[in-house]
C-alpha cells in the first residue's frame, strides 16, 4: 500500500506560478497511474491532471496550456507546475496513486494553493 505526502503549496498572485509535489512510499512506484485532483469549498473534487508510469499525460480542460504534470519515477515522486494562476485555482491539491493491479485509490492529505492579490 502506497503512502503519499503533498509540499509546496501556499499562496500565489493571480498569474504567478507554484509547483506542488507528491513523494510516494511504500510500494513499488512503477504500478501507480499519479495524478492530481483539487476541490474548492463548496464544489466536487475535480480531476486536475494525471500520468501513467510511460508519462503519458491528460489534463482537465480548464488547466491545459497552463499546468504541467510530470513524474521522477527515481525518486517517486510526482509534480505539478502551475502557471498563470487565477483565483480559480485556489483549492485544495490532492495527490492520488492509482493501483493499475488492484485498481484501488489512495489519496494525500491535501496541500492549499490559494490564487489572490
Amino acid at each position: 500500500q502506497v503512502q503519499l505526502v503533498e509540499s509546496g503549496g501556499g499562496l500565489a498572485q493571480p498569474g504567478g506560478s507554484l509547483t506542488v509535489s507528491c513523494a510516494a512510499s511504500g510500494d513499488s512506484f512503477s504500478y501507480y497511474v499519479m495524478g492530481w485532483y483539487r476541490q474548492a469549498p463548496g464544489l466536487e473534487r475535480e480531476m486536475v491532471a494525471r500520468i501513467t508510469p510511460g508519462a503519458s499525460t491528460g489534463y482537465a480542460d480548464s488547466v491545459k496550456a497552463r499546468f504541467t504534470i510530470s513524474r521522477d519515477n527515481g525518486k517517486s515522486t510526482v509534480y505539478l507546475r502551475m502557471n498563470s494562476l487565477t483565483p480559480e485555482d485556489t483549492a485544495v491539491y490532492y495527490c492520488n496513486a492509482h493501483d493499475m493491479r488492484s485498481r484501488q485509490d489512495f489519496w494525500g492529505q491535501g496541500t492549499q494553493v490559494t490564487v489572490s492579490s
